[in-house]
């Protein structure tokens, strides 16, 4: 079984490697601290302390902070709120319910009919980055896309206590 560097896990995470060396490690059996691996790389990247107990999404990890909580935190720092809550209902949202909205993404005649669907955009209001993009009906609620169970995912899983 490969055991891979740091350097080069980060050299993936950031796209920076060939296809033939990309798709070698994504088909190869996967080292046993490969997800402590991937958990120290992001937390090198980010400005704050607390420790990263699992990431959610791109620029959001599931954050314990110091007097025990358990948040939702982009990577500037923000934090969205319990984890066990839709972080979305704590983001900015943008939505393209127009043709003239969603042709500044899609040419014309690309994208949806705005009657049927619409394009929600999600943005950290720390750093504006782009979150999520959901593409519901108009009204549809706020989709709530994973709520992990920490505890399970680290002792079956990774087999420790958090």
């Amino acid at each position: 079984m490969p055991e891979y560097e740091k350097g080069t896990l980060e050299k993936l995470m950031d796209g920076k490697l060939s296809w033939h060396e990309t798709k070698s490690i994504m088909s190869s059996f996967k080292d046993p601290d490969r997800f402590d691996k991937y958990v120290q790389i992001l937390q090198d990247r980010v400005p704050y302390d607390d420790r990263i107990l699992l990431p959610l999404a791109l620029h959001l990890n599931i954050v314990q902070k110091k007097d025990g909580a358990r948040v939702v935190k982009c990577d500037c720092g923000h934090e969205f709120g319990d984890y066990q809550e839709n972080w979305k209902l704590g983001a900015l949202v943008y939505v393209r319910d127009s043709e003239e909205k969603m042709q500044e993404v899609y040419p014309p005649l690309m994208h949806s009919n705005p009657n049927w669907i619409v394009l929600r955009e999600y943005y950290c209001p720390g750093c504006r980055t782009q979150l999520e993009v959901e593409a519901v009906p108009p009204g549809y609620p706020v989709v709530f896309d994973f709520k992990p169970d920490l505890e399970t995912f680290y002792k079956e899983w990774l087999g420790r206590e958090i």
